[in-house]
């Protein structure tokens, strides 16, 4: 598991490739992540959007920036965990993630804070070994 700790909210995220919804022979390779998001702060806080990178085995990047995460904008309790699943689907065996989500304190404070970037391994994804 993927964390990062930013202003008191940690996030973890895991990784899992999906080989029965990719077909390598079309290079279509896909990956599902469960993302946590845990407020150890002392105030409610609201994640209001994100911004990822996704970048595939090439060094091509593709910036995703939206409003909440899977159509929610969470309020997330003192000692509270909001979490969810989503998907991110490549051209290529592997690649990685990460970003950035948009949050705001109950005093209207704007901040962000780090998604850890994290592999997208596939066994598709075979180096040679000298």
């Amino acid at each position: 598991m993927f964390h990062a700790t930013t202003k008191a909210i940690e996030v973890r995220v895991e990784p899992q490739f999906l080989d029965e919804q990719s077909s390598p022979e079309d290079h279509q390779y896909f990956w599902a992540y469960y993302v946590e998001i845990e407020n150890q702060g002392a105030e409610p806080v609201q994640l209001l959007g994100r911004h990822w990178r996704i970048t595939n085995g090439h060094g091509d990047t593709q910036e995703v920036i939206g409003e909440g995460v899977v159509g929610e904008q969470p309020v997330i309790q003192p000692g509270e965990t909001y979490s969810y699943t989503s998907g991110a689907p490549l051209g290529t065996p592997s690649g990685f993630m990460g970003g950035e989500y948009k949050m705001e304190s109950t005093a209207g404070e704007d901040f962000m804070i780090d998604i850890p970037a994290f592999s997208l391994d596939s066994p598709y994804d075979i180096h040679a070994v000298n």
